[in-house]
C-alpha cells in the first residue's frame, strides 16, 4: 500500500525547500539536515538540522512555514 501511494504521487513525498533544513529556510538561510529530524505537517515533509532545531521548529511550525514560504525559492537565487 505505501509503495503504491508513493508511485501514484511521488512529489507529495518530496521534502519541502529542496531538502534543506526548514527552520534555516525560515531564517532566510540554508543548512544541511539530519534525516531523523523531520516533521510531517498538512501532508508535507519538513526536515531539520539537529534535534534542538527540530524542537524549536515544532514549537511554532506554522509561523516558521509562513516565513520559509516567503523566502523560498528566491533564497537560492541571492
Amino acid at each position: 500500500m505505501n509503495l503504491a501511494a508513493f508511485q501514484a504521487d511521488p512529489e507529495s513525498y518530496a521534502p519541502q525547500y529542496g531538502g534543506y533544513c526548514a527552520w534555516a529556510v525560515s531564517q532566510n538561510d540554508t543548512a544541511s539536515i539530519d534525516p531523523t529530524q523531520f516533521t510531517v505537517h498538512d501532508g508535507k515533509l519538513y526536515l531539520n538540522y539537529i534535534n534542538k532545531i527540530s524542537a524549536r521548529w515544532k514549537a511554532d511550525k506554522e509561523a516558521f512555514i509562513n516565513d520559509a514560504d516567503r523566502y523560498w525559492p528566491q533564497l537560492l537565487q541571492d
